[in-house]
């Protein structure tokens, strides 16, 4: 039996209500199933900073999730912080110390909507606190359509890893998120743009896998997506 690369994912958290009276994480299960068919072993992270680097001891790879709630702008030096914005102080301290903790070790990284905004900020990157406010003429990014439908297309940026992977100059992507990057951090190279100019990935040659996307390929909305996810397992093997 081949042994599976054990991938750590980060949980959303929420306050009391709804499943539970008291504080709960949760997370959708296509992360985990995708990760699974991919030849990957999901394993779920609590919030603890503490306990990041007994985790990273743990694992072969990190997988930092999306969710409803923003990187805190001060991270960043983003300024004053924009109406819309959702913090989850807990969960942002948590996922900034493991990822900055995964790429120390040069560990596999994948950010995926929110987890590729906070890999920017981890490459010393900053967001743009409300796209609406900040893009002229911009798509409709928070997509009225189902999520396991296309919302738009990106255009992959040549000679990049995302491009390496998915060996096509373009995607079809699913879009839920009002932020995006604005700058991806010393070193660190955008590897797909929104037709407006929005920046929809982001990586960093430097470390050994360290790609974050917009959108969520763990629906497989574009055939190309699983590429992204089998990737990077793979990645975890080494």
């Amino acid at each position: 039996m081949t042994k599976r690369p054990i991938i750590g994912v980060t949980l959303d958290a929420e306050e009391p209500g709804g499943y539970s009276k008291l504080p709960w994480y949760a997370l959708r299960k296509n992360y985990f199933t995708a990760l699974a068919e991919a030849g990957g072993l999901p394993v779920a992270l609590p919030h603890d900073p503490a306990l990041a680097e007994h985790y990273l001891n743990l694992i072969d790879g990190l997988l930092v999730t999306g969710g409803a709630f923003d990187v805190d702008p001060a991270l960043y030096g983003g300024g004053p912080t924009h109406p819309t914005v959702v913090l989850k102080a807990g969960r942002t301290d948590f996922e900034l110390a493991v990822t900055r903790g995964a790429l120390a070790r040069d560990m596999p990284v994948l950010g995926i909507c929110g987890g590729q905004q906070l890999l920017a900020v981890a490459f010393g990157g900053s967001l743009i606190q409300h796209i609406p406010d900040s893009v002229a003429d911009a798509l409709e990014h928070e997509q009225p359509n189902p999520r396991h439908e296309p919302g738009h297309a990106v255009r992959v940026t040549a000679e990049t890893l995302l491009a390496r992977i998915v060996a096509r100059p373009e995607l079809a992507v699913n879009s839920a998120h009002h932020q995006a990057v604005a700058s991806a951090g010393p070193g660190a190279v955008v590897n797909a743009v929104a037709p407006d100019g929005v920046v929809e990935g982001v990586e960093h040659p430097g470390y050994r896998f360290a790609l974050g996307v917009q959108w969520h390929p763990e629906y497989a909305v574009d055939p190309a997506d699983p590429l992204i996810l089998k990737a990077f397992v793979d990645a975890c093997r080494g």
